[in-house]
């Protein structure tokens, strides 16, 4: 599946007062007229029952310059306990009202959702795009740059223990239990490497 071309963005949502954002690795135009776009998004994602309930989306494209702290800050942690913005150095919205990622990204598409379908871990997501900004001119990050490019960056990191190959978790310690789940992307142990 790693072989498959992906791109990577960070996808904001948000309930009341409560901001959030997750990165996932699906976005696609589905149509020119209406514009269109469907994402694939985890259930276990806190972001995802926020969309449920609001309707409405932002996608940061991210650019070849994203820092793996932009990874960590989105993607290694919950936003049901931690307020992922925080210290962030920025407050930027679309005219919907919600945040995005101005930098290390190239474009801001905002989205509301027309449809949708339950496909066991993840719902797909159609949505009309209702704003676009471009931000840059950067290279879209892949997931192949960013392995290449950026996780290689955890690894370098002298820390016994073990990375999820999905969303780059660090379990650290000299084993992982055979029935361990990641606690972000909710992959078993079979998608868990040593660092």
């Amino acid at each position: 599946m790693f072989k498959l071309s992906y791109g990577l963005f960070v996808l904001t949502a948000k309930d009341g007062t409560k901001d959030n954002g997750c990165i996932i690795n699906t976005v696609i135009q589905i149509t020119s007229s209406p514009m269109r776009i469907s994402i694939a998004l985890n259930k276990a994602n806190f972001t995802h029952d926020m969309i449920v309930k609001t309707g409405e989306f932002n996608v940061t494209v991210l650019s070849e310059s994203a820092p793996l702290d932009l990874f960590k800050r989105f993607g290694f942690s919950s936003g049901k306990d931690t307020d992922k913005f925080d210290g962030a150095g920025y407050d930027v919205r679309t005219a919907n009202g919600l945040r995005y990622v101005p930098l290390n990204s190239n474009c801001v598409i905002s989205a509301k959702v027309c449809g949708s379908h339950d496909y066991g871990s993840h719902t797909i997501f159609a949505a009309d795009v209702t704003q676009s900004i471009v931000l840059s001119s950067e290279a879209s990050v892949t997931y192949q740059y960013y392995f290449d490019n950026i996780k290689s960056k955890v690894r370098s990191q002298k820390k016994k223990g073990f990375v999820c190959k999905i969303c780059n978790y660090v379990h650290e310690g000299e084993t992982i239990p055979d029935d361990f789940i990641c606690p972000l992307c909710k992959h078993g142990v079979q998608d868990f490497e040593p660092l």
